[in-house]
């Protein structure tokens, strides 16, 4: 077994939002989808797909028929090696990408158990806030208190949001679970 070191990033955010995580090479990616949302904090309420070269994967839906082949038995070793990137695209209308480069291919270190997050910054931004543009403008909204949206803005997302959050020891929790 070989174990691939990842590093996720939230494209078009800044400061950036990125996650490094360490997956078995032969993990299917229906699996590292669901590993995904968990590392960066989304809820698995939209659509998603993997694109690599000219082949995006995902969940293939027959009123859509968009060349979109099945993520369920595609393994990441078989779509990518060190050095290689893919992307991640998760919800369509608010059109989330993240960049997943492969940093390393390593070999399992004994007694530790994979998928694991290592290191991150940033916390998700809120589901449905409108995409990075969305997203830029509700931290805009949020850091003045004389904006006529903060009120608002603030109850949408909770006054617990900290957009500089970032929980290592609960998302690894997550990923034990996931197991």
């Amino acid at each position: 077994m070989t174990i691939y070191q990842l590093k996720i990033t939230l494209k078009h955010i800044r400061p950036p939002i990125w996650r490094s995580i360490q997956v078995a090479g032969d993990t299917k990616l229906g699996k590292l989808h669901d590993i995904l949302q968990i590392v960066m904090g989304w809820e698995d309420g939209h659509l998603h797909q993997f694109v690599t070269g000219n082949a995006s994967y995902g969940i293939p839906d027959p009123d859509f028929p968009d060349n979109l082949r099945s993520e369920r038995n595609v393994r990441l070793d078989k779509i990518a090696g060190q050095g290689d990137s893919l992307s991640y695209e998760y919800d369509f209308g608010d059109g989330w990408e993240h960049t997943i480069k492969v940093e390393k291919v390593l070999a399992p270190e004994k007694d530790r158990h994979y998928p694991v997050c290592l290191d991150g910054k940033r916390a998700c931004p809120p589901e449905d806030c409108g995409g990075p543009w969305g997203y830029q403008h509700l931290l805009e909204v949020l850091t003045n208190p004389q904006d006529e949206e903060h009120e608002e803005m603030l109850e949408w997302c909770g006054e617990d949001f900290d957009p500089e959050a970032f929980a290592l020891v609960e998302i690894n929790k997550m990923l034990r679970r996931l197991r």
